[in-house]
């Protein structure tokens, strides 16, 4: 069955149930910068899977998927320092680096599925 909107990428739809655990997880953190770095860098992952797709050719899609990948890398980065700096307990910090990867392992196989 082909994908008819990107509302029906996987990837997408774990993508955007991450952001919502990030901003309930990083809603009342103090530190704006950090909190706004972590929330923007969430959104931007179903954000270039959306734009990525809508482009309408394969080429555009696979750019934007990396794109996407590299937000969630860029995720997993500040979830170990969010760890480090005591803004996230361990069962958060679990929960939402298993998410992470959860979606990269499916945008890495979305990026192998295209020709």
């Amino acid at each position: 069955m082909a994908i008819k909107c990107f509302e029906d990428i996987v990837a997408w739809q774990k993508a955007q149930d991450f952001s919502v655990f990030i901003y309930k997880s990083f809603g009342n953190l103090k530190d704006w910068d950090f909190r706004s770095q972590i929330c923007r860098a969430s959104v931007s992952i179903s954000n270039n899977i959306a734009e990525g797709f809508d482009r309408g050719t394969k080429p555009e899609f696979k750019r934007f998927l990396y794109i996407s990948l590299a937000s969630t890398s860029e995720v997993k980065s500040m979830l170990y320092l969010a760890k480090r700096l005591n803004y996230v307990d361990e069962i958060t910090f679990i929960t939402l680096l298993s998410q992470a990867q959860e979606i990269s392992k499916i945008t890495n196989g979305l990026i192998k599925s295209i020709a």
